[in-house]
């Protein structure tokens, strides 16, 4: 959505992983997972798998990922999406197209025999299946993490959490929490470390960022609703196309000259935007949340995953044990650490 581009006006905080130990971060879950399955892939752009198809690419990546990360101390509770609002459809679709293209493209790569271009454009073939989530989350419990499942948007429920004070921050590549009202927000949580440049030798290193919502607000001299309205004329996930010819800069200089987005459409020809304005206004500054939830951490059940990923999807044992008992270090620590916080608090 439009909000991505908001680094364009404002730069977060790089941090290294160690200074999240004996943090708590809501993970914006299908964000993350799209990434796993994006990036863990064969030589030709397929996805992992296992003797009998199932994808276990994603499964993969929340295994290593978040075993990491629980051995620094870090703990992590994932938000899972629920219905998606109407006002989405037109980015469904417009997802759906691009995934469908890029199949297309990825058949042709695969008859030429190219391979490295069959990588690239495989990325963007991804899809999430209710069987790969229904995965996703049982190997997150069996994991100790906790799952919560939002009426709609994750990251609205995610930003939620952090406003109530359960978790420190949201964990996502978006920008979108900003805009519901995460006072904080952790990008390249899982993505941080050495990476290489696609069709490239080069390599460059990937920091976690945290950007703080007042920070960027006070830097901007906007208020919460002018940001939304900013991103509105950008372009946002429920009026993907925004208006056309305005990017990031335009946008913040239509709205701190005119103020709101209604005075920026009366007095800018250019800003023509035939949305509900109200109706995308009102998701991000009043999203639907889910109140009965919990946010339980409990120990890694190794014996449990062990069961799940070796016996029933082929991974191997002895790296998955050892992996999960080197997690557990740090999370047991974390575990501590919280009880005697409770205690002495």
């Amino acid at each position: 959505m439009g909000v991505k581009k908001i680094s364009d006006l404002f730069k977060g905080t790089p941090i290294e992983l160690e200074q999240l130990r004996q943090k708590k971060l809501a993970v914006d879950a299908l964000n993350i997972i799209y990434q796993f399955l994006a990036s863990i892939r064969g030589y030709d752009g397929s996805l992992l798998s296992d003797s009998e198809g199932f994808v276990t690419s994603h499964l993969s990546g929340l295994l290593y990922r978040n075993a990491r990360l629980l051995e620094k101390g870090i703990q992590l509770s994932y938000v899972f999406d629920g219905k998606p609002s109407k006002l989405k459809r037109e980015e469904i679709k417009r997802r759906a197209e691009v995934k469908r293209k890029a199949r297309e493209e990825l058949e042709e790569a695969l008859e030429r025999g190219d391979m490295a271009r069959a990588k690239v454009v495989a990325q963007r073939t991804s899809v999430l299946t209710s069987s790969m989530i229904d995965d996703s989350k049982k190997l997150l419990r069996l994991m100790g993490i906790p799952v919560i499942e939002a009426p709609t948007e994750g990251e609205a429920q995610a930003a939620y959490l952090v406003q109530k004070k359960k978790v420190w921050a949201v964990a996502s590549q978006d920008y979108d929490s900003l805009l519901f009202g995460s006072p904080i927000l952790v990008r390249n949580l899982t993505l941080s470390g050495r990476r290489k440049l696609p069709r490239s030798n080069r390599y460059i290193t990937v920091n976690v960022e945290v950007f703080h919502q007042h920070e960027l607000l006070q830097a901007l001299k906007l208020t919460k609703e002018q940001l939304v309205d900013m991103s509105i004329l950008i372009g946002t996930d429920f009026n993907p196309d925004g208006v056309k010819g305005i990017g990031p800069k335009t946008a913040y200089k239509f709205i701190t000259k005119h103020g709101t987005l209604e005075d920026v459409i009366s007095n800018e020809e250019s800003a023509v935007l035939d949305v509900d304005i109200d109706a995308i206004r009102n998701i991000f500054l009043n999203p639907e949340i889910n109140e009965d939830y919990t946010i339980n951490f409990k120990p890694i059940d190794v014996e449990g995953v062990t069961e799940f990923l070796c016996e029933e999807r082929g991974f191997n044992k002895d790296r998955v044990v050892k992996t999960l008992n080197e997690a557990r270090k740090g999370q047991d620590s974390a575990l501590k650490q919280k009880s005697l916080d409770a205690f002495f608090g």
